[in-house]
């Protein structure tokens, strides 16, 4: 992992805690919400609060995330919405968290000036006995005020000055006045500057969750499904209309086609289609050669072509069905029929435009993982969880790519690969009224068997 490190491709973004001050309002924060304190003078934090060092130094990673059920935040700074969320539980939390600190910037940067601000993504669920529970998280609310609860008192201000100016004779009442004087001293002028934060509720019906060795839940959907990522004989009984296994290829196919949340690559708009799917034949190639005594670094495309022949016998299916695809496009060769039982079915979709696309693009990245790319950006506890496992020449080519390749323009690299706002590339294809007639009767690469 020292490597991912060093390169910013693991613990990259995370905001630096090292003045007496914000360590201080950390731990009053802290002792605010789990009782307990860290020792440390200097830190750092995720989006979240939560701090790498200091799980270490409680040997709690769970110290905000009690039963990773509630999610607990400390807030320092607004500068936190573009940190990451680590050891995330539901792939929903960072966006709500995001979401809350941009929804409130001003009054949270005002706040946070003085005190640090502490709060909890709430559900109506507290623990996590059985899948089953999962289905009970239906909205997600945030609950938040700072250490010495000014936002609490601000209320309370604002009721008293409501009352003095509608109440007649408030003048003379000298108690409403002393106390008005005393929490305008903490709070300072909610007249002018009123210190509220925006009641926030976030519908939970699609997210990703790490509980249970992993499942994607799909409740707003024609066809609501649970896709889990152990064996569904494994798992507790899910009350959903149709639970799938990562195993079962054809019924996942059938549930994505089905609920229009895929698209073919090679029909994508926005997208240049043969240079995607040139790289993901490269992450394959690689993988294949990982243990084969081959420097993969630094390989310029001429060279990953020359390897491909060379070690043609030791390629995997899915390099030669991408292969034949980037033909077809490429040069109008023989139209590939690619089944959702091959091995790289899943390698040639991304998520349609729609409101799940994030989730549906970190399921495919969970169905094929030799594409480091699609996993790293889409699901990194899962990138996380299986790089140590790699080869070193695999991990030195992973590293090295992602460091040239991908951080140099994140946003232009996930603009190309995920965007949908593009006009449609021009690539070479059949006829548009046959294409079109054979997508309809057959799906995108061949008939999907109803399971």
């Amino acid at each position: 992992m020292k490597r991912l490190i060093k390169s910013g491709l693991m613990f990259g973004n995370l905001i630096h805690v090292d003045s007496p001050a914000l360590v201080e309002r950390y731990n009053r924060a802290l002792k605010h919400l789990t009782g307990k304190t860290t020792d440390l003078t200097d830190f750092y934090i995720d989006i979240s609060g939560y701090s790498p060092e200091i799980g270490h130094e409680l040997k709690d990673h769970l110290y905000l995330n009690h039963q990773g059920v509630n999610r607990q935040f400390i807030l320092l700074s607004t500068h936190q919405k573009t940190a990451p969320l680590l050891n995330a539980k539901f792939s929903t939390s960072r966006g709500i968290i995001r979401q809350f600190i941009e929804e409130n910037e001003n009054a949270l940067f005002s706040l946070t000036t003085r005190d640090a601000v502490a709060g909890e993504l709430v559900n109506s669920v507290y623990d996590m006995p059985t899948a089953a529970r999962l289905l009970d998280i239906r909205k997600v609310s945030i609950e938040a005020d700072t250490t010495n609860g000014a936002i609490q008192q601000a209320h309370v201000l604002d009721d008293k000055v409501n009352t003095f100016l509608n109440k007649d004779d408030a003048w003379f009442d000298d108690v409403l006045i002393a106390d008005m004087i005393d929490l305008a001293t903490q709070t300072g002028d909610v007249l002018r500057n009123p210190v509220k934060l925006k009641h926030m509720e976030f519908e939970q019906h699609n997210y990703w969750t790490e509980h249970f060795g992993g499942i994607y839940i799909f409740q707003k959907m024609e066809l609501p499904c649970a896709i889990t990522c152990q064996p569904r004989d494994q798992v507790d009984h899910l009350p959903i209309d149709y639970v799938i296994d990562l195993n079962e290829r054809n019924r996942l196919a059938n549930f994505l086609e089905l609920n229009g949340l895929v698209e073919p690559i090679v029909k994508a708009r926005g997208i240049n289609a043969s240079a995607v799917l040139k790289q993901k034949m490269d992450f394959i190639l690689v993988d294949a050669l990982a243990d084969e005594g081959i420097n993969l670094r630094r390989r310029s495309p001429r060279d990953m072509r020359r390897l491909a022949r060379e070690h043609s016998d030791k390629l995997p299916q899915e390099f030669h069905a991408l292969a034949s695809l980037v033909n077809w496009a490429e040069n109008k060769g023989r139209w590939p029929r690619i089944s959702s039982e091959d091995p790289a079915y899943f390698y040639t979709l991304r998520a349609a435009d729609h409101a799940d696309a994030d989730l549906v693009n970190m399921l495919l990245a969970q169905l094929s993982p030799k594409d480091i790319r699609q996993m790293f950006i889409c699901h990194k506890q899962l990138f996380y969880g299986l790089y140590g496992a790699w080869s070193d020449t695999k991990k030195d080519y992973v590293v090295e790519y992602l460091k040239t390749e991908y951080q140099v323009d994140k946003v232009g690299a996930r603009d190309a690969l995920f965007g949908h706002d593009a006009p449609m590339q021009e690539i070479p294809a059949p006829e548009p009224d046959i294409m079109d007639d054979l997508i309809k009767r057959v799906g995108p690469w061949g008939p999907v068997r109803r399971g």
